[in-house]
């Protein structure tokens, strides 16, 4: 009765272990998730400066920083508000969207879903996406952006803008313009 205990015991343990498979791409993804550090601000306030001068405010609502070693990035899935000052911390420009990824290495904060940009004319700049080089001080976009003057309202099929919209230039631009005379 003891050796027949014995050989159940170990036919169940066999079938166990027979059982018991890995997919080593599945255990290697949950090792990627578990070594990638992630760091989670709600509220999150940036301030951007240069030599010692205020330049910009970042605020999101909530700011995941994805801390991978080669490609660190921050993301803001809520949103995010940006305000840009001149030298006199004066408003030059605000841009707002649904959505925004920094990528820490490039320099560049690329904003999505319904990007709205206002300058200090009171000039909108409406797209869908709007790519912020932080290196280069512009706005760029390849998708369609909408421009809305007092006088006219200007679609083209991408531009470029300095960081306070004072400068821009669109492509393919099309719409009424009106000319002072």
């Amino acid at each position: 009765m003891f050796k027949a205990k014995k050989y159940i015991i170990f036919g169940i343990l066999s079938l166990c272990f027979a059982a018991c498979e890995n997919d080593m791409s599945k255990v290697k993804q949950i090792e990627l998730k578990q070594k990638e550090e992630i760091e989670i601000t709600k509220g999150a306030e940036i301030i951007y400066s240069d030599s010692a001068r205020v330049k910009a405010r970042l605020t999101t609502p909530i700011l995941y920083n994805h801390k991978t070693a080669k490609n660190p990035f921050y993301e803001m899935p809520k949103g995010i508000v940006v305000i840009f000052y001149d030298d006199n911390l004066k408003q030059t420009s605000k841009v707002t969207s649904e959505y925004a990824i920094r990528k820490e290495n490039e320099k560049i904060i690329e904003l999505k879903k319904n990007v709205v940009a206002t300058n200090a004319e009171g000039k909108t700049f409406k797209s869908e996406e709007l790519i912020w080089d932080e290196n280069l001080k512009r706005f760029y976009s390849n998708r369609v952006v909408t421009i809305t003057t007092d006088k006219a309202t200007i679609s083209g099929t991408s531009f470029w803008a300095t960081e306070d919209f004072s400068y821009y230039e669109i492509k393919q631009g099309a719409g009424p313009i009106q000319f002072n005379q």
